[in-house]
């Protein structure tokens, strides 16, 4: 049994000990003087972004708006073999909660005309759906008829509908698929026909682009469409906070080109290896860009929540300033 008398009262000790003591074991609040200032220019940047989804990922999500803005744009991912009663149903989800619901239509998936027209019918009468991302997919083999987005928006059916949104893909650091030996010839040329096809619908258009992690090709990519006559406006694909091996296990598979050399230095990194990569380096450039050249044609922030949707949706909260305030806070 412990001897009466070894624990006593300590005699007053000054403020700066305390300070001193509670900051070593960590349990001193931080002061607004300890938090990152806020960047006005990344707040700007921020503001409307976007983010995807899956039917399975959002199944994980108790309430959509605890987490995103009101009127949020949600891509809704299109993987082959998910059966569209599952997109359908997470749509109708998303836009009861009101928010923006933009689904994939990936072209090699879809079978023809008449299952196309379907799908339009089907998330149109149960989500009221007036936004889709038109891309090829990423199946090497068509299911049917389709190959290309270009023949998606060909059959007329999305104005037909009065779809007032249709984004394509956009690929600022090129695409095997379309130009298997490399260079950009072939996806110039599919661009060139979509710019056209811009001008002919009644529909907004945007590219929303695969993920990157460096500004200088991003910054480079979106001057060469201009100077390519190019104005459709630039969604730019970002990767959400997330493990390091987590992106750059995707950043192979989705084709990530250079600004993979990002992470690989990253990961050599021994001090870094463990803590979550994020997105801050890439989008203040951007942002900084963009303050200092308002033309510049990218327009807004697409998020891949690779790292899943309530990280992502916390750090555009904490840098994203009033504009990323969840919609159940307004």
């Amino acid at each position: 049994r412990p001897r009466q008398g070894l624990i006593r009262e300590m005699p007053p000790q000054p403020a700066s000990f305390w300070e001193t003591a509670m900051a070593l074991l960590n349990f001193r609040q931080p002061r607004s003087a300890d938090l990152p200032p806020a960047n006005a220019q990344l707040e700007a940047f921020l503001q409307g972004y976007s983010i995807e989804v899956m039917p399975r990922t959002a199944e994980k999500v108790e309430d959509f708006r605890a987490l995103l803005p009101k009127g949020t744009r949600v891509y809704i991912a299109h993987i082959d073999g998910t059966e569209i009663t599952d997109m359908v149903a997470t749509a109708a989800r998303l836009a009861q909660d009101g928010f923006e619901v933009m689904p994939h239509f990936p072209a090699r998936s879809i079978k023809d005309r008449a299952t196309l027209q379907d799908w339009i019918a089907r998330y149109q009468g149960e989500a009221n759906v007036t936004s889709g991302l038109i891309l090829a997919g990423g199946i090497p083999q068509a299911h049917g008829e389709f190959e290309s987005s270009m023949q998606l928006l060909e059959t007329g059916l999305f104005d037909k509908a009065g779809f007032t949104r249709l984004h394509v893909a956009g690929h600022p650091e090129g695409n095997r698929d379309i130009d298997p030996k490399g260079g950009d010839a072939g996806v110039m040329e599919a661009l060139g026909w979509k710019q056209a096809f811009a001008a002919r619908t009644d529909a907004q258009m945007a590219l929303a682009t695969q993920f990157c992690f460096e500004a200088k090709p991003v910054i480079a990519w979106a001057d060469h469409l201009r100077e390519a006559g190019i104005d459709i406006p630039v969604h730019i694909g970002i990767a959400g906070p997330a493990k390091l091996q987590t992106l750059i296990k995707f950043a192979i598979a989705c084709g990530v080109g250079p600004s993979l050399s990002v992470l690989q230095k990253r990961a050599k990194d021994v001090s870094k290896l463990l803590l979550p990569f994020e997105p801050d380096a890439i989008l203040t450039e951007l942002a900084a860009h963009k303050a200092a050249n308002p033309d510049f044609n990218i327009e807004s922030v697409h998020f891949f929540p690779l790292g899943g949707i309530k990280t992502n949706a916390q750090w555009a909260i904490k840098h994203g300033g009033a504009s990323s305030r969840p919609a159940n806070q307004e």
